[in-house]
């Protein structure tokens, strides 16, 4: 399974950005997509889920911020960040996850999201 992420880029304060990322490889249908995002120097975080069946939860510092979709057909999870803050800056990374007799997790190279003020 490999997921190729794309979309970061450099925005100023208030500005959008989608980020897109899409699962190839043998997927399990019941999945989890979701994006994190990790700082300089600090921790990694969950910023956003999505089921296969549209569950959605969000990291509560986004909420009304960003809004998280996905395109079943195509594997592919997007991540829609309007009012963006400079506290937003990070490395966001997708994945995908499900368990099937195991658990499985596969993670994307991340891109780099810049917010100046």
């Amino acid at each position: 399974v490999q997921l190729q992420a794309s979309g970061g880029g450099l925005v100023q304060a208030g500005g959008s950005l989608r980020l897109s990322c899409t699962a190839s490889g043998n997927i399990f249908s019941g999945n989890t997509m979701g994006w994190c995002r990790q700082a300089p120097g600090k921790q990694r975080d969950l910023v956003a889920t999505i089921t296969s069946g549209d569950s959605i939860n969000y990291l509560d510092s986004v909420k009304g911020r960003f809004t998280i979709s996905r395109d079943n057909a195509k594997n592919t999870v997007y991540l829609q960040m309007n009012s963006l803050k400079p506290e937003d800056t990070a490395v966001y990374y997708c994945n995908v996850k499900w368990a099937f007799r195991r658990s499985y997790e596969y993670w994307g190279q991340g891109t780099l999201v810049t917010v100046s003020s």
